[in-house]
Formats: C-alpha cells, sequence, structure tokens
C-alpha cells in the first residue's frame, strides 16, 4: 500500500504528544499526556525518563489505533532541548532523572569558569553562552555525582537521543545537528564534538551519542513497538522544529514560540552566527543557522497567575481579563522565577512586580503579565535587528508566532503593538510537530523540497501595530527600569 502518513512524537516540558498527519501535512488525530515535574532541591528541576518513553509509546499507539500502521511513511522526533540523562547501554536503564533544561544546579560551576576567563572561548567554538541552561555542565554533574558508574557501560543523550534509543531497542545512539549545538559540546564551525571542551567538562566522547543532519536515518522502530517496523527520518530540537514548520527558510525569517518559555530564532542562512548582543548562535536544519534569544518565562507566567494566584481559572480567562484592563500606568511584572535569559542573562534575578498601586486590581495584573512577554520578546528583536545589521544581513520584516498563547487575539495585538512588527499567526499553530513531520516527509520523499514546504504554510491572521511609535517607546523604557531594579 501507498505509504502516505507522517508520525511526529512532540515531547515537551510539560506534556508529550504525537500527532499524525496525512501527505498535505494536515493533522488527523493527536493525542498527548502531561509530564510529571520533579523538583528536588531550589532551582533544581528534573523529569523521569521511563515517564517519558512510555507516554512517547502510549501516544505513538493512540493515534495509530484503528490505522494502518503499514502506511506510515516514516517518524519525526522534536523534543525539549538541553534536557539530559545518562543511561546503561546494557540493560538501557536511566541512570538517573533526565536534568531539565530550567535546571540551575550548574549556576555555580559556570560562574567558576567565568572568573577564569572561559566564556570567551566556549561562545566563539560553540555560539553559546557559558550558562547552566545548557547540556555540559548538566552532563558534568551527572558523571561526578550518579554513584555507581564505574566500569558501566554509560550512554548520554538529549530526550531526542532517549527516544531514539528506546524506539530502536537499543540500535541506534545519535543525536542531530540542532539539538548537538545546544550542548555546549558541539563546536558549530567545524559540526562536530569539541575535543578542548569535552576535556573541560570531563566528558569521555564514548558516552555521545553520534551526531547526523535533522533530516537522516535513525533507523527504523522495532516491529513489536507499534506493530510495524516505521523509518525515523527526522529530528530536531523543538525551537529549530518550530521554525522549519514555519518555512523560515531565508536569511532574516524569524518566529517565535510561545509554550512554557519563549524561544525566537531568525535565519541567518549559511553563515556561522557570531552574536555580539548576548544572543545565541545555533545549528537549524538543512545546514542553515539561527541566532536565538531565550525567554524562560512565557506562558508559565499565566500558569503563575492561575495555579498560584488563583487570579485565573482557565489559560484562556487571560484575554477578557486583559481586555478589561485599566491603563494602569507604570505596572510593570517582571517574572524572573528561574532567572533573566537572553539578552541578560542573569541567573540570579528573581521576579517582581513594579509600580503597583491601590486601584492596580485583577484585571492589571493579568495585562501586565502578558505584557511582560510582550517586552520580553521586544528585548530580543532589539539585540537581532542589532546582530543582523552587523552582519550586513536582512532586516526583520514580520514575526511569525506559534505556541498556546497565540490563541489570545489580544496578546497577539499587544505583541504588535509593543513590538512594532506585523504578527503572523498561522492556521496550523502545532508548528514543532509539523516540522518534525515535514523533515520525516523529506526524507520519505513525501515533500520534494522547501519550495515545496514553503508553499503549505497557511496565514491564519496578520495582527498589524497600531501603536504609535513615541507611546511604544515609553512603554518600553519603563520596562527597561523595571529589569534594572531587580
Amino acid at each position: 500500500m501507498r505509504k502516505t502518513r507522517l508520525l511526529a512524537i512532540d515531547q515537551g516540558t510539560t506534556s508529550t504528544r504525537a500527532i499524525l498527519f496525512d501527505d498535505q501535512a494536515r493533522p488527523v488525530k493527536s493525542h498527548a499526556i502531561p509530564l510529571r515535574q520533579i523538583y528536588p532541591a531550589n532551582g533544581w528541576v528534573e523529569h523521569d525518563p521511563r515517564e517519558i518513553w512510555q507516554a512517547a509509546l502510549d501516544c505513538c499507539r493512540a493515534v495509530l489505533k484503528g490505522e494502518e500502521v503499514d502506511g506510515v511513511a516514516a517518524i519525526g522526533i522534536t523534543n525539549q532541548r538541553e534536557t539530559s540523562l545518562i543511561w546503561d547501554r546494557k540493560t538501557g536503564a536511566p541512570l538517573y532523572n533526565a536534568i531539565v533544561w530550567q535546571d540551575r544546579r550548574g549556576s555555580k560551576r559556570c560562574q567558576q569558569m567565568k572568573q577564569r576567563g572561559l566564556e570567551k572561548e566556549i561562545t566563539r567554538r560553540t555560539g553559546l553562552l557559558l550558562d547552566p541552561y545548557f547540556s555540559a555542565t548538566k552532563l558534568e554533574w551527572l558523571l561526578k555525582n550518579v554513584k555507581g558508574l564505574k566500569g558501566r557501560d554509560v550512554a548520554f543523550g538529549t530526550i531526542d537521543s532517549w527516544l531514539i534509543w528506546n524506539l530502536t531497542k537499543g540500535r541506534v545512539h545519535a543525536t542531530d545537528v540542532t539539538n548537538a549545538s545546544r550542548t555546549m559540546l558541539w563546536n558549530l564551525k567545524t559540526r562536530d564534538w569539541d575535543a578542548r571542551l569535552l576535556k573541560l567538562f570531563g566528558v569521555p566522547r564514548a558516552v555521545l551519542p553520534l551526531v547526523r543532519e535533522s533530516r537522516d536515518d535513525y533507523g527504523v522502530t522495532d516491529t513489536m513497538l507499534l506493530g510495524a517496523p516505521i523509518p525515523i527520518l527526522g529530528v530536531a530540537g523543538d525551537q529549530q522544529a518550530a521554525s522549519f514548520g514555519q518555512a523560515c527558510f531565508s536569511p532574516g525569517d524569524v518566529k517565535s514560540t510561545y509554550g512554557t518559555g519563549c524561544f525566537a530564532l531568525v535565519n541567518t542562512g549559511t553563515r556561522v552566527p557570531r552574536s555580539i548582543n548576548r544572543l545565541l548562535g545555533t545549528a537549524l536544519a538543512e545546514k542553515q543557522y539561527a541566532i536565538e534569544g531565550s525567554i524562560f518565562v512565557a506562558g508559565a507566567v499565566v500558569q503563575w497567575l492561575r495555579d498560584e494566584l488563583g487570579l485565573l481559572a482557565t489559560a484562556a480567562e487571560s484575554e477578557a481579563l486583559a481586555r478589561r484592563a485599566k491603563p494602569a500606568e507604570g505596572l510593570y511584572i517582571v517574572p524572573a522565577f528561574t532567572g533573566l535569559g537572553a539578552p541578560y542573562w542573569r541567573p540570579d534575578a528573581r521576579g517582581a512586580i513594579v509600580g503597583l498601586t491601590r486601584d492596580a486590581g485583577r484585571c492589571e495584573i493579568v495585562r501586565a503579565a502578558l505584557d511582560s512577554v510582550c517586552y520580553q520578546t521586544r528585548d530580543l528583536l532589539e539585540a537581532m535587528r542589532r546582530d543582523m545589521k552587523s552582519a550586513g544581513l536582512a532586516r526583520l520584516k514580520s514575526l511569525k508566532v506559534d505556541g498556546g498563547m497565540v490563541a489570545n487575539d489580544w496578546f497577539c495585538q499587544r505583541l504588535a503593538d509593543l513590538t512594532g512588527l506585523p504578527v503572523e499567526r498561522p492556521r496550523v499553530t502545532e508548528t514543532t510537530a509539523l516540522g518534525a513531520a515535514y523533515l520525516a516527509g523529506l526524507g520519505a520523499d513525501i515533500f520534494k523540497n522547501e519550495k515545496d514546504i514553503a508553499v503549505r504554510w497557511a496565514l491564519d491572521r496578520r495582527f498589524t501595530p497600531a501603536m504609535k511609535t513615541q507611546e511604544r517607546d515609553r512603554l518600553y523604557l519603563g520596562w527597561r527600569n523595571a529589569v534594572s531594579r531587580i
């Protein structure tokens, strides 16, 4: 039978999802399972690797139930990046919980290395700043602190590697270039593990996965798992997968994803990027690169309003409340719950509400929380504009958005008003899974090339800036002043 289906596994920070797509990249079936968060100490965040694997398997089985499994052409995998784990090659058993990208246990180690003057060299080799966000200090901690490793054949991986290993029953230990580029152990220029950095962090090369292109052969699933052997032909970290799903194929194309955090990437083409504004250089699929900025708290600030403050019954309620808010001049929320990401890189920073007055109530606080995500996005875009200009690359023309927050029309319009860029929301907002499906579809010859993918991108709604430049800049100055006070 003709194989016309593509199965995407999207393993995220708060849930695991599988989506079945048809040969026109339209979602057919979807199933998701929430992921438990583990907080063993202040600033530490972990996941259970067994829970991740079982959820991925259950999600795949759920969307394939009642389907002709033989009609699935390929699997694409996308994953939460930087989250790191080690396991026993012989038994396949994880040797500790996965250390999540949000985890800050490596802060002290990073500070020590900065004091030794090592950050500049690390940035030159990897495009990354020296921060516990990335995998290197996580792996270093695991190798030093997990007991009983002596004599074991240990494998390291980010979540994509863990899923590939289990899907192929241990036959393939591999990762893709986008995930490798987030470990702080992979050299952007040589496109290989960096011997100098492996020595610096005490990482034996033998524990590392093979690095392949995002569109490549990652083996086939074990027949007993899904009922048929299905080739794994596409792998990408979640933000690079979203960029691919948004058809950001040309220099200057920029997308921003609003999930737990916010991640904005601007395509720099085949040129290895060097940010001079404390953003990150990272690999994209198809041998392209990007400059990236990361916000640690985006959708998480809405969850905080709902779960900790009790101001919302559901996240969707934030739109109606924000619309009813009074101007509340000077009210800013800086949601630095786990520090500030780009371009500040302040792991020590903590959240604050600035400019609180007696007439600020529920609606005003909700609006200030949503505004904080818009202001942080502008922080990233301002830095990107300067980087692109200094490199002689294309300027930013519009902002393609996706993720759970962009279902909120008020937020999308506010984002356009406070950043000054038109905001474009696609019809298919599950762009992370879509990007993984596109990569797998290219590998399976369902799609011909990037042009074939680009023509399938469809606009749902375009939000045009309506705020005057003077007002936008005045509000942004207030945000910068608020950040300076924490």
